[in-house]
């Protein structure tokens, strides 16, 4: 079964509302999650830096632990896709059966942020 963990420093850090809306986002999708990795798009923002702030919860549904090692993440909007970027996350493992809320940080030339966007998805590259 599906479980939410926040990170150590998220779990010190986040605001009560903030803690609150990804339980309830991920208490609504939880159920219905397939088996692999998928992300729920929580909020997209941008920083002092003009770089795009992806906040995510990662849904880790399968038996083995997920890393982020040269991992190609998209962002799309509808059929567009906006940005491409590889993270590697050295303190960010997601447990088996664990998903975990983490903010993708984008260059500030990788998308514009505008009401169109607001909906954009983040998604795992597939292979080809």
């Amino acid at each position: 079964m599906q479980k939410l963990q926040f990170e150590a420093a998220w779990d010190r850090t986040i605001s009560e509302k903030d803690r609150r809306e990804i339980q309830s986002t991920f208490q609504e999708v939880a159920p219905s999650l397939e088996p692999g990795i998928h992300f729920t798009t929580f909020r997209i923002a941008v920083n002092h830096k003009n770089e795009q702030l992806v906040t995510s919860i990662i849904h880790n549904c399968t038996e083995e632990s997920f890393l982020f090692k040269n991992t190609p993440l998209q962002i799309w909007n509808g059929d567009t896709l906006l940005a491409e970027q590889a993270f590697t996350i050295s303190s960010l493992q997601v447990g088996p059966e664990t998903s975990m809320p983490w903010t993708f940080i984008f260059p500030a030339d990788g998308f514009e942020i505008s009401e169109s966007t607001k909906d954009a998805k983040l998604k795992l590259k597939k292979e080809k």
